[in-house]
């Protein structure tokens, strides 16, 4: 039996989707990225927007049309939140919500009667064909959040926290290593809140994995500005614990978070930032803006921009709000009209990007390890061109007159910055004088 795995929104989906691959691999079927070529599509929803919705609906239509005769599985947050008009859509045989996602395989296979290989014909040791590249892996914690921004519909498709047994973890983290995996991210929905469930907390779950397993490189997907241990920036002591970490912002408005029903003021947020960065040299912090919250006044406006514009991130992801029901913030009153908001979402992403320049040119000359990811493609002018992150998650760029192999760590030196299609991007000194131009950074 072949099976298409799809998914939209954030690094937990993705981690769910590995955990399955590895889990119908186990049952003796195989992966497959063309849904035209399954014999069953899984489609893991997000609601975390409107548009996030929009996708997931435009997604479970076009894989139904590219395959009619799959069977076809529909879970995640949309599909919890409106189980009853996910199974209205043409072509969908199951829906499972977000409760129900630890039994999806087994699920699948009996109530939908697909045939699969006996397990004993199945290579035990051979990887997952999901797995990109085979150089990062995204490891699911915990799910749910027992905290309600007003914002947030999330919550309510994800429920309670639960977290999963550090044993679970590490032993999960260890078969990815076996198998050529150099970086897993840890991820869930309350990161922070990780053993709130099981008596123990993150630095616990993070001590056990730098002792417990040998893979090269250990980060943290986004992570609540709160509920951190008090011990936490010791953890990176470790050079495998990789110095950098997405904290959501949300706001630089203390008055936009009350209304967000945010646990963390911008006094505390920058507290928080300024120990890290002491605590971690070169530690590099990315967070999320909401801009247009209801109710965001001009002078809200402003303190977001003074904010972020004295914390300094090295990325940002900026979203206008999405009012979505069944949450606080769609009751809320004087809702920011859209052109407003989207002239705020331009001035802040133009803000943006003057910040991450400032990041990446104080990179130029250094050297940095990078993990390269995929084997390159060729450029005009016959060399590979091929991309990977730093330890604090910067992405470089290199050209080599060979294709280079991908999951492998080494050292260079940053040459210059340059601009790509993605955005800027660091520049590696070339391993051979390329003709292509090098825009070094001023």
């Amino acid at each position: 039996m072949k099976v298409h795995l799809n998914t939209l929104g954030c690094r937990l989906n993705e981690a769910e989707l590995e955990t399955w691959a590895e889990q119908f691999r186990g049952r003796g079927a195989t992966i497959v990225t063309d849904a035209g070529n399954a014999d069953l599509a899984v489609l893991n929803t997000c609601a975390v927007t409107a548009e996030a919705v929009r996708k997931s609906r435009q997604t479970l239509r076009r894989l139904h049309r590219t395959n009619p005769q799959a069977k076809l599985v529909v879970t995640g947050c949309h599909a919890t939140l409106a189980s009853e008009q996910v199974a209205g859509e043409l072509g969908v045989d199951l829906v499972l919500d977000n409760s129900a996602k630890d039994e999806l395989v087994d699920r699948a296979l009996s109530s939908l009667d697909l045939q699969v290989m006996p397990e004993i014909a199945t290579a035990p040791a051979e990887p997952s064909l999901f797995m990109r590249n085979r150089h990062r892996a995204f490891i699911k914690v915990q799910d749910g959040c027992r905290y309600r921004c007003t914002y947030c519909i999330v919550t309510t498709a994800r429920g309670e926290e639960r977290s999963r047994p550090i044993g679970d973890v590490v032993d999960e983290i260890n078969r990815l290593g076996a198998l050529g995996v150099k970086e897993a991210v840890l991820t869930g929905v309350h990161v922070g809140g990780y053993g709130s469930d099981l008596d123990t907390d993150l630095s616990s779950l993070v001590r056990a994995i730098l002792e417990d397993t040998e893979l090269p490189r250990l980060r943290f997907a986004s992570v609540e500005p709160w509920d951190l241990p008090e011990d936490f920036w010791q953890l990176f002591d470790n050079p495998r614990l990789m110095p950098h970490m997405h904290l959501p912002l949300q706001s630089g408005s203390d008055t936009v978070l009350r209304r967000m029903a945010r646990r963390c003021k911008t006094a505390e947020f920058e507290a928080l930032v300024a120990s890290a960065r002491e605590a971690v040299p070169g530690f590099n912090v990315t967070t999320d803006i909401i801009v247009g919250f209801p109710g965001e006044t001009e002078a809200e406006w402003a303190q977001t921009l003074q904010t972020v514009e004295r914390i300094s991130f090295g990325h940002m992801h900026i979203f206008s709000y999405s009012r979505r029901e069944g949450t606080k913030a769609a009751r809320l009153p004087d809702p920011v009209p859209k052109s407003v908001a989207t002239e705020r979402s331009r001035a802040l992403h133009r803000l943006a990007e003057t910040l991450k320049r400032q990041t990446l040119d104080a990179l130029v000359g250094t050297r940095q390890r990078v993990l390269w990811e995929g084997h390159g493609t060729q450029d005009e002018n016959g060399l590979f061109i091929q991309s990977g992150y730093t330890e604090n998650f910067v992405r470089v760029q290199r050209r080599t007159p060979t294709a280079n192999a991908s999951a492998v760590i080494s050292e260079v030196e940053v040459a210059g910055c340059e601009e790509s299609p993605r955005g800027w991007v660091l520049q590696a000194r070339d391993d051979i004088h390329s003709t292509t131009a090098t825009r070094a950074a001023s």
